[in-house]
């Protein structure tokens, strides 16, 4: 019984040394601080979303959230992103923890009543805002903060330039991983790397 005890016992503490190593990791160049690194934080920033009410970074303070940029009229990936987006929203809809951040990159044409339109068709409720405001702005937040690409091409299908990319960010604002919008299996990563994450921030 006793060696049974032991291998048992054993057995637990890998498995739960296990539990405890999987973490996802922190994405950006680090700074070093004296004996600590500091990674890239999201900035500050100020956006309205469908329903006309001002979004900033306090509304995610303490959450999760999915980032990704795109625009209503787009004739290219990005049907297939919301798509996919929609995915990981509808298996996270009811989790408070949890919030979603759709950044137009066309505020000229995506207006708010355009937005909501959107939203409400597609069945989307307040946990996932749609954004719009001053383009440079969102530029710069695609380019400074979430290392994206976002801006005009008159060359291009629809007239812009931008990354598929969906990108999971945690309650400090760290960028904790990246995921091709339009592939499936990476949403379902997506999905699977939202619970390890949340998992990671009830242990704390």
């Amino acid at each position: 019984m006793k060696k049974g005890f032991w291998i048992l016992t054993v057995c637990i503490q890998i498995v739960s040394c296990g539990k405890m190593q999987e973490k996802l990791p922190i994405l950006g160049n680090p700074a070093i601080e004296g004996n600590n690194l500091t990674y890239p934080k999201i900035r500050d920033f100020s956006f309205i979303n469908q329903n006309g009410h001002t979004v900033t970074n306090e509304t995610f303070a303490g959450k999760i959230y999915i980032a990704d940029f795109i625009f209503l009229s787009c004739p290219t990936i990005c049907p297939k992103m919301n798509s996919e987006l929609k995915k990981v929203y509808d298996a996270y809809k009811n989790n408070t923890e949890v919030l979603f951040l759709s950044h137009t990159i066309d505020p000229e044409n995506d207006t708010v009543e355009h937005l909501k339109l959107y939203t409400d068709n597609y069945g989307i409720k307040n946990n996932w805002h749609f954004v719009t405001g001053n383009k440079d702005s969102i530029y710069k937040m695609a380019k400074d903060s979430y290392f994206a690409t976002a801006y005009p091409d008159s060359s291009e299908p629809g007239g812009y330039v931008h990354s598929g990319g969906f990108l999971l960010i945690d309650k400090n604002r760290h960028i904790r991983g990246v995921y091709d919008g339009t592939n499936q299996k990476e949403t379902k990563r997506l999905i699977k790397d939202i619970k390890t994450l949340l998992e990671e921030n009830q242990s704390k």
